[in-house]
């Protein structure tokens, strides 16, 4: 019996701010071909392009500045790293998305769904490609407060109101991915919340599409483990490791078939003892 494969999302962020890697691959193409490269041999199925931060308090920038940023990398990476693989376009601005699907991008990866840019509704049918719509309360620079709420009747809400959108303006629902959201900041949720969704991650089974969960180096395993471990200082994103594999472990275990990560060697030989497990 063949175990069912989970899908590797390996993150390449072309911004000089990102939470986690911010500036490395900033305004140098070659070192993101090469990081690209590595990603793909640790065993990415994807490479996850964005050229605009999602962290807390981000300036948002234009859509020229974001197309100057991604799009010489998604043509460098395709033309130097062949066509074996899915290139996906971390980004809410139709104007991006669609340049980024003719230069070798076939996925988009979009905040906040359509309630950003409705027009990406009509990029996502005429192209007919993937798209992963992940939940939040707001844009990066202006957080919502974490309040008490049902947050799971709250992103299944959201999924079903999404959807709606893209299949009444030409989408089908095949070409839907759902990620919840899980983080801080803009993504409006305090570290119970976040552990809720993926305690509860099979509930969103009932859409019958594909699950993704992105929880890489994120800030609230950070925080946990200041409070549990009673540390003086949350651990910096590049010591959540450990931390980020034992959240996706429990996703997987509950339905989620797409991991998207920064660690792409580490989390691919996790997943791949834990499919086998399954």
């Amino acid at each position: 019996m063949t175990a069912l494969k989970t899908i590797i999302m390996g993150i390449l962020n072309i911004t000089p701010d990102s939470f986690s890697d911010g500036g490395i691959y900033y305004n140098n193409i070659e070192e993101a071909v090469a990081h690209a490269k590595t990603m793909l041999s640790g065993g990415a199925d994807i490479i996850d392009i964005g050229g605009e931060s999602t962290r807390p308090g981000a300036e948002p920038i234009t859509a020229e500045v974001e197309l100057q940023r991604v799009i010489p990398v998604i043509k460098a990476v395709r033309k130097n790293l062949g066509n074996k693989f899915t290139i996906s376009i971390d980004t809410y601005k139709s104007e991006v998305a669609q340049a980024a699907l003719t230069s070798g991008a076939s996925m988009i990866n979009c905040m906040g769904g359509f309630t950003l840019d409705k027009n990406l509704t009509t990029i996502a049918a005429q192209f007919g490609c993937p798209v992963m719509i992940y939940h939040i309360k707001c844009k990066p620079k202006t957080q919502g407060k974490v309040r008490d709420r049902d947050i799971m009747q709250e992103v299944i809400g959201f999924f079903e109101v999404q959807i709606a959108i893209g299949v009444k303006n030409g989408m089908r629902k095949e070409q839907f991915i759902l990620d919840p959201g899980i983080g801080a900041g803009q993504f409006g949720k305090n570290i119970e919340q976040n552990l809720e969704i993926i305690r509860r991650l099979h509930e969103f089974i009932n859409f019958g599409l594909p699950i993704a969960i992105g929880v890489s180096r994120k800030s609230h395993l950070g925080l946990l483990l200041q409070k549990d471990l009673n540390l003086p200082e949350p651990p910096p994103p590049s010591e959540l490791l450990a931390a980020s594999l034992a959240e996706t472990a429990v996703a997987i275990l509950n339905g989620a078939s797409i991991v998207r990560t920064h660690d792409v060697a580490e989390t691919k030989q996790f997943v791949t003892v834990l499919d086998n497990l399954k």
